[in-house]
This record gives C-alpha cells, structure tokens and sequence, in this order.
C-alpha cells in the first residue's frame, strides 16, 4: 500500500526510514530476545538507548552542558503545569505573552500557581500576528516570561534567526521559557536566549506520548511550590527521567527520529528544506487571486504549520475528500478556525508540499 502525504499536526507524519527501523525491531531489540516495550527501563539495554537519545538530542540542538534534559510523559500540557510549580513561588506573577490558542492552553494550566499577567495579547486581532515588543508590558518581580515560539493552530511564529522575522525579545534577568512543540528542531536555534524550552514530541521529533525539557541547571535550585516528587524537575533529573516507568517505546522512536536528522544534515539542513517548502505552499495560497487565503501578517507566517480558508466554505467537504482520494491526508483545520491546514514538519517531504500545491491549483481550475 502507497503511503500518502500525510499533514496532521500532531501526531504527525514520521520519516519512513525511522518507521521502517522501528518495525524492524519491534518484536526482537538486538540480542534482548523480546521487544523494546517487553524489557525493563532500567536494564542495559534501554539505558543505552536513553543515552544515545539524549547525547543527539544536545548535539542536534548544540545544548549547552550547563543545561539539563529531561524525557518526560504527558506532553507539553503537562509542562505548562508543571513550569510554574517548580519555577514560581506560590502567588509569584508570572507573564504571558499570547499569540494564538496554545497561548491561551498555557495561561489555563498555569492560572492555579500564579498571578498571571498577560504581558501582551494579539487575541483581538484573531491571533494574526505578534505585538511589537515595546507593547509588552513585562514585570520587574515575575518568576519568567513564557511565550510559545510557533502557535500549530493560527500558524504564527516567533522566527529569532531569520531577516526581517520576529525575534524573542530580551527579557533581562526575568528567564525566558518558550514553548517550542511545533518548530523544535526546524531551524538552528540559541538554546542559551531561554531558561527553559519544552517541546511535546509529535511534531519534529518523533511520536506522541513524550515530549523534551531542556532547562538550565542553575534554575533547578529555585523551591517553587509544594508538589509531589513525580511532578519534581529536580528528582526527575536525578532518576534520569525515570522516577517512575517511562513511555519506553515512544522514547526509543524519538531517538531514531533524532539519529535520522543528525544524519540528514541536522538543523541547517533542516532549515534550508522547511524554507522551501514553506514559500512554495505560501506561494500557491497567495498566488490564487483569493481563491485560498492565509490572513496571518506574512512576517511571522509559521514555516510548520499553514492555516487556510477557501473562498467558499462550502467546498471545504469536496477539498477534502478529493485530497484524500490524491493521496494527501489530514488537511482539515482545526475547529478553532476551520478551513485547512497543511503541518510541514521536518519528516514532509518537499515533494509532498509540491503534490499539494499541484492539486490546490487543479482544485481552483475544477471549482473556481
């Protein structure tokens, strides 16, 4: 059976390469006698898949020794709980900046442990872009500053490294975390601009049920507030991210993914191919004469994930099921906005996005 082109945002699609080697070792891991998932995590040989994943994931990502990292389960929603109760003092002010709904997700798993300022909001204009920075009204005594680096829904994006993007400010000796889900990995980043990244894995970097935190040592040391030793930064590190048994085999895939990219040419290479996929997908939606629309300020367009409407909603049903039926799949837009929405992660292909691109232009001929 062909594989399609597959656009969700998460699950999203994995490089069959990756998909390939864990099938391979899906019932018998090396010389175990039994599957990744039958060991223990604790025996050598999980334990040297722990490591190697960890030791690529610094050397994809150029992460600083003095940072930490950590596997964890749950998510990034789970994080943007757990951020506070480590991070902030009870009924310390902690600020968020809102560019779209994960934004908004964050400041609800946050609002119990904190006093929460909305530093900025770009939620009156539909989430279509970022507030200049000098409309941020950031506090002197806030425990960080949490912003989220690429929005999957409203397709908007922080982009630090690129001319003419929007960078992350500077935020002084208020730390800095940033929720990086949809676009770790796609581009080289400076781990060292932020006290604490955190990413859920099924988007860049590998399969749903586990996610990455990476933040700096000394941050650690801060009380936070009364919590259980599982939802624990500090004891999580100490057990190597295995407090209690961790979702083994999600684990195992996410260090395959991050082998693959290392060998794919790592994050440069990355950039350069999600670059140009994203200016060809743009390209097809502007160049429509209004056909497709993207109303997101093109200087923070996201290069991951592309949300747009046709003129007529009415044919939204036929879009996707011809889609379908030409092999690309899981383009249908989020409730929050409805429409589509193409995930280009770094596992699409460009080829994909081009078969896309294809079909949108032969779509607009058919029912223009």
């Amino acid at each position: 059976m062909a594989r399609a082109f597959n656009f969700s945002p998460g699950p999203s699609t994995l490089p069959e390469q990756v998909l390939r080697q864990a099938r391979d070792t899906m019932l018998e891991y090396g010389g175990a006698g039994a599957s990744i998932v039958e060991i223990s995590h604790r025996g050598p040989e999980f334990l040297e898949i722990a490591e190697r994943a960890e030791a690529d994931l610094r050397a994809l990502l150029s992460i600083p020794d003095d940072y930490a990292v950590l596997f964890v389960a749950g998510g990034a929603t789970t994080q943007q709980a757990l951020l506070p109760l480590n991070f902030a003092a009870p009924g310390q002010r902690a600020d968020y900046v809102l560019t779209g709904h994960w934004g908004q997700v964050a400041t609800r798993q946050a609002r119990p442990y904190v006093d929460l300022n909305i530093a900025a909001s770009s939620e009156a204009d539909g989430y279509r872009g970022i507030p200049p920075f000098e409309e941020w009204r950031l506090s002197e005594d806030a425990a960080y500053v949490h912003v989220t680096a690429s929005e999957t829904i409203h397709g908007v994006e922080f982009r630090p490294s690129a001319p003419g993007g929007h960078p992350f400010p500077d935020t002084g000796d208020v730390p800095l975390f940033a929720d990086f889900s949809s676009s770790i990995a796609s581009e080289p980043i400076d781990v060292s601009r932020y006290r604490a990244i955190y990413a859920g894995a099924q988007k860049n970097l590998g399969p749903v049920g586990i996610g990455v935190v990476i933040v700096r040592r000394d941050l650690l040391a801060r009380a936070g507030q009364p919590r259980a030793d599982i939802f624990d930064y500090r004891l999580q590190l100490e057990a190597g991210s295995m407090l209690n048994t961790p979702p083994t085999w999600n684990w195992y895939v996410a260090g395959l993914t991050f082998r693959w990219m290392l060998d794919e040419g790592g994050v440069e290479a990355f950039a350069r191919r999600n670059e140009a996929k994203a200016r060809a997908l743009y390209a097809a939606i502007d160049g429509s004469g209004g056909f497709y629309r993207n109303g997101v300020d093109p200087a923070v367009r996201s290069r991951m994930n592309v949300p747009f409407q046709l003129h007529d909603p009415a044919l939204d049903g036929r879009f996707l099921e011809e889609a379908g039926a030409a092999g690309l799949i899981g383009l249908k837009g989020h409730r929050v906005l409805g429409g589509m929405r193409a995930s280009i992660y770094n596992a699409m292909p460009l080829e994909g996005v081009q078969a896309l691109a294809a079909f949108m232009a032969d779509f607009q001929r058919r029912h223009g």
